[in-house]
């Protein structure tokens, strides 16, 4: 899939019929299984997931936003409140990501995060 094409896909997601469980107490929306097909990103996912199970507390970070830039095949990602305190931070040393910057949010819901494009928000 084309860039542009993957681009203009992403935008059309706007909430979510379905669930994708990822690990017991992670799924994802339609859009971010999409994501994740489309772009070969199921190690982002991981990425994500294993922060949020392992570093923050659902109970105390509702709400967490990753933000993953790349340049050259290097990949940063950041997750942080929603409100720029930084949660976690993590290099990738080499990605083949198609796109510069990525945004994705997660939401705690009760016995599950939910990993979802800014647009399912």
């Amino acid at each position: 899939m084309s860039l542009t094409n993957l681009t203009a896909q992403l935008q059309q997601y706007t909430g979510t019929s379905a669930y994708y469980r990822l690990y017991p107490k992670v799924v994802l929306t339609d859009g971010a299984k999409f994501l994740a097909e489309e772009a070969n990103c199921f190690w982002l996912m991981d990425v994500y997931a294993s922060h949020l199970l392992c570093a923050i507390n659902g109970e105390q970070e509702s709400f967490t936003c990753l933000q993953m830039r790349t340049k050259n095949h290097h990949a940063t990602i950041v997750i942080d409140d929603g409100n720029g305190v930084e949660l976690a931070k993590q290099t990738i040393d080499f990605t083949d990501f198609p796109l510069h910057h990525i945004k994705l949010y997660a939401c705690w819901e009760n016995t599950h995060w939910v990993i979802m494009l800014t647009s399912e928000y």
